[in-house]
């Protein structure tokens, strides 16, 4: 049985998709750029869009009554690659050890023109 999740502390949906969704004891969050969900603007540059990626994660992983130290799998998608040492630094301000499985992929344009975005999965139990 698939049940969404929603929280007004991250960025209402700009799509046909929820938030997140949990499956059983997984929760899958939506990929998230970094708009402030008060706003809906995007931040401004690379190093504000990943904080503010990391803490709307976080607010949907609290919806969904866990925390980013739940996470399993996050896919971090950039414009530029050359960030990618930035979301690395960042990622161990909001993600406890033992980090989780990752990809990174380099693509050519996000929604709304982020330079950022990340998705995750997270395990109950």
């Amino acid at each position: 049985m698939k049940v969404p999740i929603q929280t007004r502390d991250a960025p209402a949906a700009i799509g046909a998709y929820s938030q997140a969704v949990r499956a059983g004891s997984t929760v899958y969050l939506s990929g998230q750029i970094g708009l402030d969900p008060a706003s809906m603007q995007l931040a401004e540059g690379i190093e504000a869009q990943i904080h503010r990626v990391f803490a709307n994660l976080a607010a949907v992983a609290r919806a969904a009554g866990l925390g980013l130290e739940d996470v399993v799998r996050m896919t971090v998608y950039l414009t530029d690659l050359a960030h990618f040492a930035k979301v690395n630094d960042i990622m161990a301000q909001y993600v406890p050890q033992p980090f989780p499985a990752r990809a990174a992929v380099g693509v050519a344009s996000l929604p709304r023109g982020a330079l950022v975005e990340i998705d995750a999965i997270l395990h109950a139990g």
